[in-house]
């Protein structure tokens, strides 16, 4: 039976993204209909990508000391006020500021849940509890651009107040149901804050942790290599229009959250996290393959769904890797984790935009080399720790 702590929470979850899910597919309109450009859709996307890596290690440490909900609370806040800034925008400077603004301040919610979900949960059940909160927002994200899509026909403007109203339920919500997870002896009392932490982001590579965040990084960053030209491609080499596309999407959001929030758990904990990240780096790995020699409708929904399947898998496992094999607290790592996801977010759509310009084939080609290159040095990374692990069971005493 689930815990009711972690039952509000992936409610709140859901909640939360399917009011950011409403205002994602608006934003063309907006920025056309303000004056802008598709440049400035990526620049969007990328600051508030920017945002969040600089941000989260921040929220997440100031979490291990002062308690997950104050942050949870800053999070939603900071969305709802900031989705009225972009109701109420009449310029471009006003959507930039909005996002900023969203950027900085949500990117407390996501490592606090985390964490959250990890002070309330036993490791033995820590990848299903990171599952089951990848499934609650792929869920808000499939339910959110429909919804997006029905009010943007009575106004551009609409969407936003609705997610607004969302998020701001999401913190009545977590204000009067949801109980602080961190008890005070668990706190920390002396808590660096770093803005932009690039050194320690770097020094956290070579730690414990450091597997479970390259892991996030590939996963995101390949998401966000298919996310940012597969409208492009599927229009280029299928003259798909927003329909066709749309329902791909949908059904590829639908299958993430299943997979994310049903198969994760009992995989780990049949498995074990590493096991179930080379094994989703190699079907990620064919996926990418399986698009490229995809010919109909039919064949690229199964291509992208075999694709999904294994992407879904990466993001918790990894996440419930680093909140094993962290040594500091769970804020703080999850914060750094956060930051590395962001990373992807901001990078992905860079490459995948350039690289596609190209060659319309050659950002899944390169998704195919990243993803089975990552899976033969976790073949390797695995091999060496069930090594050492031996070793250390020899020795004497």
């Amino acid at each position: 039976m689930m815990n009711k702590k972690l039952a509000i929470l992936l409610f709140c979850l859901v909640v939360v993204m399917m009011g950011y899910g409403i205002a994602m597919p608006v934003f063309p309109f907006l920025i056309d209909h303000l004056g802008g450009r598709g440049i400035h859709f990526g620049l969007l996307i990328a600051s508030y990508g920017l945002m969040q890596f600089i941000f989260a290690p921040l929220w997440g440490s100031l979490s291990d000391k002062i308690g997950r909900k104050p942050l949870l609370l800053i999070g939603m806040l900071g969305l709802s006020f900031a989705m009225l800034a972009f109701a109420f925008a009449t310029q471009l400077w006003m959507l930039y500021t909005a996002q900023i603004f969203a950027g900085g301040l949500s990117s407390a919610a996501l490592p606090s849940a985390q964490a959250y979900a990890a002070d309330i949960t036993p490791k033995k059940d820590r990848s299903g509890a990171m599952g089951k909160i990848g499934g609650a927002i792929g869920l808000g994200i499939v339910l959110g651009p429909g919804l997006g899509g029905w009010m943007a026909s009575i106004s551009l403007s609409a969407p936003f107040f609705m997610a607004s109203g969302f998020a701001f339920l999401t913190f009545i919500i977590i204000l009067l149901g949801l109980p602080e997870s961190l008890s005070l002896e668990h706190r920390t009392v002396k808590t660096e804050f770093k803005i932009f932490p690039v050194k320690d982001l770097w020094k956290a590579l070579f730690t414990p942790i450091g597997f479970g965040l390259v892991t996030v990084f590939i996963a995101i960053f390949c998401q966000a290599i298919f996310s940012s030209v597969f409208g492009l491609y599927a229009l280029a080499r299928f003259n798909y229009g927003p329909e066709q596309i749309g329902t791909i999407l949908m059904v590829m959001a639908l299958m993430f959250a299943l997979a994310q929030g049903l198969l994760v758990g009992p995989l780990t904990k049949k498995a074990g996290e590493q096991k179930v990240i080379s094994f989703s780096f190699l079907g990620a790995s064919i996926g990418f393959l399986f698009i490229l020699f995809s010919g109909s409708y039919l064949t690229i929904m199964l291509s992208m769904s075999f694709f999904v399947l294994f992407t879904a898998l990466l993001k918790p496992s990894a996440l419930a890797f680093v909140s094993k094999n962290a040594t500091g607290g769970q804020g703080k790592v999850m914060g750094m984790a956060e930051s590395y996801m962001s990373m992807g977010r901001i990078i992905g759509p860079l490459w995948g935009g350039a690289i596609f310009d190209v060659n319309i084939n050659f950002p899944f080609m390169s998704g195919i080399l990243i993803t089975f290159v990552a899976f033969l040095v976790s073949l390797k990374y695995i091999h060496q720790k069930m090594k050492g692990e031996q070793e250390k069971n020899l020795r004497p005493g």
